[in-house]
């Protein structure tokens, strides 16, 4: 079992496909795929080659738009290995209309405290044409994103992300920690809420809930979560790895259909 969760399982992504049904969303839209991709955690515990060969293979279902939540680098010893993400994003999935990013705590140094790290990350992934969001919004085709900055860093900042947004048009919000949801910033939204963070916990027993998650809200482990004043939180399980272990809980690439919400 050992060898299972430490050679098997950590590079055994798992594609899930779903609808994601959204208010206002443009009838050129509508049938178009997003694909959610988290938490990579480039660097000792993840092996580029397995990082590199899942793109490819991602590649194939050629997404209209891919979404990053956070985490790309694990940074220890106070150093982030900048070359094997660089390395990674010469091939990362990108969507034919548009590819954009959020941050996550690794991704902000030691003790999540270091915004230079932040910078130099943004930086190389702008580079390849991402759009990284740090408390900002895009619109792309008539669907605006809403990317929110790390909390555990603090520089999440959701007045000035929903700062005189538009409730009447179709939205999508990303953030990479799923506790942002319970806080009371969200003016009214309605709808989609992309997070990762998790890593769904890596290890758990059949049945039961993750006995170890990051998260004060033990119920956002992963998946698809209901939430108030008709939110809708997904929480990804990431592709990457903390400890080089995960069992009964794959990695995730998921893959949602747009709709026009009924």
């Amino acid at each position: 079992m050992v060898l299972y969760a430490w050679q098997i399982e950590r590079h055994w992504v798992e594609v899930v496909s779903m609808k994601m049904p959204i208010e206002y969303l443009p009838k050129h839209l509508e049938g178009k795929t997003l694909m959610q991709i988290s938490d990579l955690h480039t660097g000792r515990w993840v092996s580029n080659d397995y990082l590199i060969s899942t793109f490819e293979e991602m590649r194939k279902y050629d997404p209209d738009f891919v979404v990053y939540t956070g985490d790309y680098v694990t940074y220890k010893n106070k150093k982030v290995l900048y070359d094997k993400l660089e390395e990674a994003l010469q091939h990362c999935v990108k969507g034919r209309l548009g590819t954009i990013a959020v941050l996550g705590n690794h991704d902000y140094g030691v003790n999540w405290r270091e915004p230079k790290v932040a910078d130099s990350i943004v930086e190389l992934m702008r580079s390849h044409q991402i759009v990284v969001l740090r408390n900002e919004r895009i619109q792309i085709e008539g669907l605006t994103f809403i990317g929110l900055d790390d909390l555990w860093a603090g520089e999440f900042n959701a007045s000035k992300a929903f700062e005189n947004y538009d409730a009447a048009q179709a939205n999508v919000v990303l953030s990479h920690n799923p506790d942002t949801c319970d806080l009371e910033v969200w003016q009214n939204y309605q709808g989609w809420i992309l997070s990762g963070h998790t890593h769904g916990g890596q290890c758990k027993p059949p049945f039961l809930t993750p006995p170890v998650l990051p998260v004060k809200n033990k119920e956002y482990a992963s998946g698809k979560i209901e939430l108030s004043n008709q939110r809708t939180l997904y929480v990804n399980r990431g592709i990457g790895h903390s400890i080089p272990v995960r069992f009964n809980v794959r990695p995730e690439i998921t893959i949602f259909e747009l709709e026009k919400r009924k």
